[in-house]
């Protein structure tokens, strides 16, 4: 299980200037993979279009196919983060970029990730500003996996097409009680999060081209205002062996507290798989 992290320095000065740590964990970078032949399939239902519920069905079962099967990607990960003005327009940025890698493996009921984020191209840093620091959030569409499916009710909500596709909406909220992909790290303490949100899905493969989430409970006491993310997943074909598989392609995170707002840009690009090796021997000495 990997931290993808959401960080803030301080806060603006109020009637006490405090250190503040803001710390999200989600379990996964998550990715959907696609077999080329399953874009070429028939649908199971060819004299009527599927459902939502069955394009929902669908997405799970790719989700859970790509953790399965283990994965392996690096990208180029550029990142601009931005201190919003109280006029909403941009009060200051700073750009980034990173070389990123990505490996994911189940195990049992489980799955195991190892994520590093290396720094190719730092920005300058001012050091009378805060900023929020981002990583790895595009594993949010993790809401979908099997793991989570008794934490969140699924609902249709209509159609939309989108260049040219048309696309099954389905809203999901939390169930009160149960796990969630994301925390919220605070003073030491982990607060699950209650997402909920809007998933793109093309009833046809399974396939979720776009996500929305966000924490609709209040979380005022934890010094919180909102947090919105939105994610966007594009088609990226992997050679040896053939196969078509829907990433990240953007990310757009939005934290506000009472006295500020933050908003981190992430592009992905330049993906490529790695391969990896591992020997374990137990019980020899070295």
């Amino acid at each position: 299980m990997i931290a993808n992290l959401l960080e803030v320095g301080r806060l603006a000065p109020g009637p006490s200037l405090r250190t503040w740590r803001l710390v999200l964990f989600l379990t996964a970078f998550a990715a959907l993979s696609i077999p080329c032949y399953a874009q070429d399939s028939p649908p199971e239902t060819p004299d009527a279009p599927p459902g939502p519920l069955v394009a929902l069905d669908r997405a799970r079962e790719r989700v859970q196919t790509f953790f399965d099967q283990f994965s392996n990607v690096a990208c180029t990960e550029s990142v601009t983060q931005i201190v919003m003005g109280k006029n909403g327009k941009p009060a200051y940025r700073e750009n980034s970029a990173y070389d990123y890698q990505f490996l994911a493996t189940a195990d049992g009921d489980a799955v195991k990730v190892s994520e590093s984020r290396n720094t190719r191209n730092p920005s300058f840093r001012d050091p009378g500003r805060t900023l929020l620091i981002t990583s790895g959030f595009a594993s949010i569409l993790l809401v979908v996996h099997p793991m989570y499916e008794g934490s969140y009710t699924f609902e249709p909500a209509g159609e939309e097409s989108i260049q040219g596709v048309t696309l099954e909406r389905i809203r999901f909220t939390p169930v009160a009680g149960t796990t969630s992909p994301a925390a919220l790290r605070l003073r030491g303490k982990n607060y699950p999060l209650p997402l909920s949100g809007t998933l793109w899905i093309d009833p046809q493969n399974g396939v979720i081209a776009r996500l929305e989430a966000q924490v609709d409970s209040s979380l005022s006491d934890l010094g919180l205002s909102g947090m919105r993310s939105e994610v966007r997943y594009t088609a990226h074909t992997f050679h040896g062996p053939e196969e078509t598989v829907w990433i990240p392609e953007s990310a757009v995170i939005d934290v506000e507290t009472p006295h500020q707002h933050w908003r981190n840009l992430h592009r992905f690009t330049d993906y490529k798989r790695f391969n990896v090796d591992v020997h374990e021997e137990i019980g020899q000495n070295q």
